[in-house]
């Protein structure tokens, strides 16, 4: 009887080992991808990493930069915010500044008006005083000849009424007052001559100095006030009101790096910034027959792209860390492509694309079933 409970246990073992193995041994059917793979649609197709941007005749986007230094006070404008050329992006604190123009402006309208006033010159009511001194001076002449011809009748008739001191103080008199008379005459001309030409010149010129000095102060407090350079829509916005913003721009506590304070793009059509591996360039068609489709990662939409430049410069892409001093050996040729997002579609500068670059006759010659060889 133990033996017979034994040896069922045992095959009763054996089974479920046969069972496990032959349950455990299927392999489960795979998932269906979520999209199907980026795949070299052209015959002859040169694949190449893409950056999603703005489309601009030149360049890239649009970054401002203060010209000056100073806290953000306000900011008047939104992320994502259609803006036009001129519109007030953010403000810097003037105080200090406003304060600055206001004095040189203030020195620049005395000094006009002083010379204003030296062109004026002679003034009436100082001509007139000058006119009274004149007549002073004539009086006293008068009177002191008078009185020297007195004395000098009463020498002639007896030397002993007069003693020769007082004749001397008379005479010295006439002579004193006849200079004085000379002088006030003199001063007479001078007044009624006006303000010296070298004088007003150099009061104009410096009035003129001053004017272009506080206009040039006008001009720096100008430059606290950042406003869009031209039509295009809000991208980032990289401070907040009472962060600090220099001309280098403002720095990322996360980076390390200084960004700059506001980045604009254009409000229409997008564009992709492809980076060509510099082993793939040989391979790349004349420009003028250059056609591409991109794709977008995670989907299964694929967009056709219109050439629009070749940015003919190797450069290190930095872009991978966005580390300036960072030793990169992968050097790549941009390569810009413009195009339409599809109807329904919302794409975003700054997205990360495949794109494949191939001959427009390649386009659509059928494609043999191969993988892509990613350069990335």
């Amino acid at each position: 009887m133990r033996n017979r409970i034994l040896f069922t246990l045992v095959g009763a073992g054996l089974a479920a080992g046969f069972v496990s193995a032959y349950v455990y041994g299927q392999q489960p059917r795979p998932q269906p991808p979520v999209h199907t793979p980026a795949s070299n649609p052209f015959t002859r197709g040169v694949y190449a990493n893409g950056i999603i941007e703005s489309f601009q005749e030149h360049g890239q986007n649009t970054n401002i930069y203060p010209e000056v230094t100073g806290v953000v006070t306000q900011i008047l404008v939104r992320e994502g915010q259609h803006v036009k050329k001129g519109d007030i992006v953010l403000v810097l604190d003037d105080t200090v500044q406003r304060a600055t123009a206001a004095q040189l402006a203030a020195q620049a309208k005395a000094a006009r008006t002083t010379a204003q006033e030296l062109r004026a010159q002679p003034r009436k009511e100082t001509l007139a005083v000058a006119q009274a001194q004149v007549e002073q001076g004539q009086a006293a002449l008068t009177t002191a000849q008078a009185t020297y011809d007195k004395l000098q009748r009463s020498y002639t008739l007896d030397p002993r009424s007069v003693s020769k001191q007082a004749l001397d103080d008379a005479a010295n008199a006439v002579a004193q007052a006849r200079a004085n008379l000379d002088v006030a005459r003199r001063q007479y001309d001078l007044t009624r001559a006006g303000a010296w030409i070298y004088d007003i010149r150099t009061q104009e010129q410096q009035a003129e100095a001053l004017a272009k000095a506080a206009a040039a102060s006008e001009a720096l407090l100008g430059k606290y006030t950042l406003r869009a350079p031209r039509d295009g829509i809000i991208m980032t916005i990289n401070t907040a009101v009472g962060s600090y913003a220099s001309p280098q721009g403002v720095y990322n506590t996360y980076t390390q790096l200084y960004d700059p304070v506001v980045t604009m793009g254009d409000a229409g059509a997008l564009a992709v910034r492809c980076y060509v591996d510099e082993i793939l360039v040989p391979r790349l068609p004349d420009p003028s027959k250059m056609t591409a489709t991109m794709f977008v990662r995670g989907t299964d939409i694929r967009v056709p792209l219109q050439f629009s430049r070749v940015q003919p410069y190797v450069t290190p892409k930095i872009e991978l860390s966005n580390e300036r001093t960072e030793k990169v050996d992968l050097r790549v040729l941009p390569v810009i492509f413009q195009f339409t997002p599809p109807a329904g579609i919302v794409l975003y500068p700054g997205q990360l694309v495949d794109v494949y670059l191939a001959d427009v006759t390649a386009a659509h010659q059928p494609v043999t079933a191969r993988p892509p060889r990613s350069t990335r």
